[in-house]
């Protein structure tokens, strides 16, 4: 998977830490179905605050920015669907 995602300036203030987990994560969770990525990103949530990797909602919002940058938009309707799932989940 290609690591250019976490030098485009809107993610300059997070820190690399939590740039790499985020790369982990996508990399394990690549080629999940739909019915599987939900409880993969809650399980990865709870996994990633357990071990003090908090994001911040502007933090948040500068990944998806990034995530959805390129995407049709049909895959950034499902990018925003799974995080309204998520959000309505906690």
């Amino acid at each position: 998977m290609n690591e250019d995602w976490k030098e485009d300036p809107k993610l300059r203030n997070i820190e690399k830490e939590k740039l790499e987990m985020l790369q982990n994560l996508a990399e394990k969770g690549n080629g999940k179905n739909a019915s599987d990525m939900l409880p993969f990103l809650m399980n990865a949530a709870a996994s990633g605050r357990k071990n003090g990797l908090n994001f911040s909602q502007k933090e948040i919002s500068a990944v998806l920015e990034v995530m959805k940058a390129g995407k049709s938009s049909q895959e950034a309707a499902k990018i925003d669907r799974i995080v309204n799932l998520m959000k309505m989940i906690r």
